[in-house]
């Protein structure tokens, strides 16, 4: 994203607001959250950005967004950029969301004889790497399957309620009730209308903080199928490219790349074509290439 210029503006967060939020603040924001985590804040998202940020200027009791984005901009304090990375992450998730991908991961999985890896790479509060994880149950009919599945997010709070893998009722009501008795437990008392997802299902996810616009990811095995739904929508066309590039040597030759309903990868890079609806396959080239560092 190029630098905007920046002339004094208008407010323009609207009458009665709290603080004054300019259309330079928010040009500045944009450039501070495309650089640290490659999000690309449509124009649109002005008065969300004003809603999310003034909390943490309140919380930190801060008066004004310059004083506010001057020490971000400073770089020296770590803990705020995290909140602030937090703040503008969009974390819209569900158990078995985009339903039609789990039967396809189950078929890809059933037979295997080496140890299954999946990575979710954006596991938000905790929804998408439990489904990947029910699913591994089912197919392998195993509670304790030769499988692992690495979660990671950018957002450390969503991750620390993934951990947790406590929700309200109301987050399963889609679910069918054979699946909520296997697989999570109901809390009693003051945790009454929540469950909790079964100790078994917890041990097979990994949960880790994970920038995908980082230089260096905690990776070292090869998957039998990356998630990344939903979350390529945030970045531009180069970062969509350079995102998919680092995946294609971290996939098993006949590895699978889940996308999300509305992402499309096929004109932004040669290392995957489409095999279905949204699941992507490594093209023979990079599959080649895969196997020969294998072998």
């Amino acid at each position: 994203m190029m630098a905007q210029a920046r002339t004094p503006q208008a407010r323009s967060a609207g009458p009665g607001k709290e603080f004054e939020f300019t259309a330079d603040h928010f040009a500045r924001v944009r450039e501070l959250i495309y650089g640290q985590a490659g999000i690309a804040l449509a124009t649109t998202k002005q008065e969300m950005v004003y809603s999310r940020l003034s909390r943490r200027l309140r919380s930190r009791g801060i008066g004004n967004f310059d004083e506010y984005l001057c020490g971000l901009e400073s770089g020296r304090d770590a803990e705020e950029w995290e909140a602030f990375i937090n703040a503008l992450t969009t974390n819209l998730t569900a158990f078995f969301r985009e339903a039609h991908h789990f039967p396809i991961l189950a078929g890809h999985i059933r037979n295997r004889r080496d140890e299954i890896v999946i990575w979710c790479s954006a596991s938000s509060t905790g929804e998408e790497p439990y489904s990947l994880a029910m699913t591994l149950v089912e197919a392998l009919r195993s509670w304790t399957p030769r499988a692992r599945i690495i979660a990671s997010d950018i957002d450390t709070n969503v991750l620390a309620q993934a951990e947790a893998g406590v929700y309200s009722m109301d987050r399963l009501e889609k679910m069918p009730q054979e699946r909520i008795k296997r697989f999570f437990l109901k809390g009693k008392g003051e945790r009454d209308g929540q469950v909790r997802v079964r100790p078994e299902l917890r041990q097979l996810i990994s949960f880790m903080p994970l920038n995908l616009l980082s230089d260096n990811w905690p990776l070292k095995e090869q998957f039998d199928a990356i998630f990344c739904r939903n979350v390529m929508i945030y970045f531009d066309k180069p970062t969509q490219a350079r995102i998919l590039a680092r995946f294609a040597p971290l996939m098993k030759p006949d590895g699978l790349l889940f996308a999300g309903h509305s992402e499309n990868f096929s004109y932004i890079t040669d290392a995957f074509r489409l095999r279905e609806k949204t699941v992507y396959e490594l093209t023979n080239k990079k599959r080649d290439q895969t196997h020969a560092k294998r072998t």
